[in-house]
């Protein structure tokens, strides 16, 4: 499965990067209720920093901003709130699902969590930089602008007089 693939069902809930029970199903080729089931069975491996679910109006606000989700039919979603699983709460998934495919698909997808982790920090890193540059930059401005105001602030009486270009002067 491709990186890419995975970090677009990488979603930002309640201040932290989760992926839903749905997306993790189909990721493992499984149903999203033996998901559930097997979660449901080893609650206490899933403290709310590993995994949570979802209140009605994140699930809504999350099925508007994707065009995939829906809510329309019989049967075709579960009647319950989905699961946010944490990259930790996904770590831990490994250990209640033993197939193969959910081991390869759990190692992908620490790798992705681990590549927006540095994006995130390169940002902050690029961030700070600007801001600092900024900073710099502004008082650099500052020191001209008083400059000017100084020089404009002047009297003509204070400014020295240039002398004329081109004229030689004899004095006799």
């Amino acid at each position: 499965m491709e990186l890419q693939i995975i970090q677009n069902k990488i979603f930002e809930i309640r201040g932290q990067r989760v992926m839903l029970d749905f997306d993790l199903a189909d990721m493992y080729k499984t149903e999203t209720k033996r998901l559930k089931e097997a979660v449901r069975r080893n609650m206490n491996r899933f403290p709310p920093d590993f995994m949570f679910e979802l209140s009605n109006n994140e699930y809504d606000s999350l099925r508007s901003q994707i065009a995939s989700l829906k809510n329309s039919g019989r049967g075709e979603h579960s009647k319950y709130l989905p699961f946010a699983f944490t990259e930790q709460g996904v770590a831990m998934l490994a250990s209640i699902l033993k197939s193969e495919k959910a081991i390869e698909v759990n190692i992908q997808i620490v790798r992705a969590f681990v590549i927006l982790r540095q994006y995130a920090l390169g940002y902050g890193e690029l961030n700070q930089k600007l801001e600092t540059f900024m900073l710099e930059t502004n008082m650099q401005f500052n020191d001209i602008y008083q400059a000017l105001t100084e020089m404009a602030s002047q009297t003509e009486k204070d400014k020295k007089p240039i002398p004329p270009v081109g004229y030689l002067t004899y004095e006799k």
